[in-house]
Formats: C-alpha cells, structure tokens, sequence
C-alpha cells in the first residue's frame, strides 16, 4: 500500500520504521518544521526526519495545514492511509479526506482515557496501572475517532515517562503494522466509536508544573518525578539552588515538621518530609551538574538534617 507518515518524535519514528520494514510504500513523509535546540540554538532534525531520509522518503515540513496553499503541493501525492503518530498539528477536513482509507492516528494510551498531548506523562502522575495504545480513525476532533485497534500496557511501579514511552513505541510499531495489512488484506477496518463514559484530557506539560509542591503527599510528589522525567525534570529549591529531582521512594511517616524539611540523612538518601509521609530522595541534579546519587550530592554539600528544600527561592 500507499502509506503517507506524520510524526516528529523518536517515538513516531519507531512507527515509520516498522511500516517500511513491512513493505510498504511510503512516497511522503510529513513533519513539523526543525526547532532550535541546545546551546546557541541550532536547527536539529527530528528522529522522523532522520529516519525518512535515511530510507530516502520525501519530507515535507509545512508550517501549517490549514491553508489551500500549503496543503495542495501534498494532495498531489495519491495515498492509500496517512499514519500519523505524534505529529503535534490537528488535521483538517481536506487532509483527513485526503487518502483512500482516511487518517489513521497511534495514541499513547486507551481511548478515550487521557485523550490530548500528554497521555504518557498524565497517566503515570495520575497513579495508572495501565495504559496502552490505541490505533484510531481520526476525525476532526481532539482524538475522538472510532477504535480500530487497542492493546493495553501495565505501567510499572518505577516506570518513568521515558521508559514507558520506549516501551509503547515498541508496542505501537507492531499494533500499527498489523493494522495496515488489515487494511490490505480486507479493504476495510472494524471501527467502534469511543465510549462517552471515561473521557479523560492530557493537557500539554508547562514547565511551571515542574516545581515541586511539599506540601502534597509523599505519592503525588513520587509520581510527578516519574511522570516529568526525561523532561521537563521536576525540581525544587535548596536555599538559593535549583534542583532537579530524578528518583525518590515514599517512606511511610507522621511528623509534624515543616513540609520539605530533611528529617534524615542516610546512605540511601535525604528523607524529605511532604505534606503526607515522606519521600526518600535517590537521585538528583544540581543547577549546572550531572544527574547523581543522593550519596554523591551530599559529599560536595553541607546539608544537615533540619535543612528546607523549599518551592522558591531563599533571596535572603
């Protein structure tokens, strides 16, 4: 088959790969423009990019697709389905009519729990057990298409963002592939509408929802380390330094001690009083350093028991 590609991330780029090693035409290969990224802020190619030209597919990168303009060069190129994983763009009416088959999108999660753009991330701060990975009709609504495809996944009680999504990506690739030679074998999909019940939104991940707040309990602190790791880290104050968090373990405890006051230090890590138990802090990373075990950090530092990791700044 004729098979278009939208995405941008390593995840999506796991999808393109399996759908080229399954013998698939791919003429067309749409992904957002190149960012600035790094010190001094140069254009990088994203993982999709990479991967299509490695295989020598035509990229596109319009800037958006809303316009006649910018979408009738790609209404050229005759396609049987557009698979689209993590583009980041909402596609129009024209552009869903565009292929044969319709749009088909790979969500990171199961619909229609933690529809939006950050299903991953909100489902592990939201304390889930499983998720998973749903293959949809797309329709001109935010991840409202019909089901073609589900597979769930557990999520781990140490699972992060980043090894969760390695592990999806693996999962999507082959639900995806087995999804399209459906479409070749049969010439149609089953597709059941979502449920109305269970609808869940993963709103965008801000950068000020990294910080840290004590006061929550212990759980919800763990979680958020989890959910914002690789990015965007999430992080405290220790008087006047930053410091992002990495690892921690909730260690059951009653005190009435000032949420973010270190209650003990040991060899495993500074216990952290919250604002229901205590977290244990494993690892971390102080403003302009390398990720690092609670032992290493606290070779280099002063930090006494009584000391406040706080959710701003000490100026004083």
């Amino acid at each position: 088959m004729r098979v278009g590609f939208a995405g941008t991330p390593e995840f999506a780029a796991r999808v393109l790969t399996a759908i080229a090693a399954a013998g698939h035409t791919i003429p067309l290969c749409l992904r957002q423009p190149d960012r600035p990224k790094g010190r001094g802020q140069p254009r990088v190619a994203s993982p999709v990019k990479a991967v299509a030209e490695g295989l020598r597919i035509a990229v596109a990168q319009p800037m958006t697709l809303k316009t006649a303009d910018a979408c009738s060069p790609l209404f050229e190129v005759p396609l049987d389905v557009l698979v689209v994983a993590a583009y980041g763009l909402l596609l129009p009416q024209s552009v869903l009519e565009w292929p044969r088959y319709g749009c088909l999108n790979v969500h990171a999660s199961v619909l229609p729990r933690w529809r939006g753009a950050a299903p991953i991330e909100r489902a592990i701060e939201a304390g889930d057990t499983k998720t998973g990975i749903t293959i949809m009709q797309m329709d001109a609504g935010l991840d409202t298409g019909a089901i073609v495809a589900t597979t769930e996944v557990p999520i781990e009680a140490r699972e992060t963002t980043g090894s969760l999504t390695e592990r999806l990506a693996g999962v999507a690739a082959k639900l995806m592939v087995e999804t399209l030679a459906r479409i070749a074998s049969e010439g149609s999909l089953t597709k059941t509408p979502q449920p109305a019940e269970g609808v869940r939104y993963a709103r965008k991940i801000e950068a000020r929802e990294a910080l840290v707040e004590w006061r929550q309990p212990a759980a919800a602190i763990e979680r958020k380390i989890r959910a914002f790791d690789p990015a965007p880290g999430a992080y405290t104050w220790l008087a006047r330094d930053r410091v992002k968090l990495w690892a921690g373990r909730i260690i059951p405890h009653t005190t009435r001690e000032e949420p973010g006051t270190v209650a003990a230090i040991g060899a495993e890590g500074l216990d952290v009083v919250c604002g229901e138990g205590m977290l244990r802090i494993l690892e971390l990373q102080p403003a302009g350093s390398r990720r690092m075990t609670s032992e290493a950090f606290l070779a280099g530092r002063n930090v006494s028991i009584g000391a406040r990791f706080s959710s701003s700044a000490d100026r004083a």
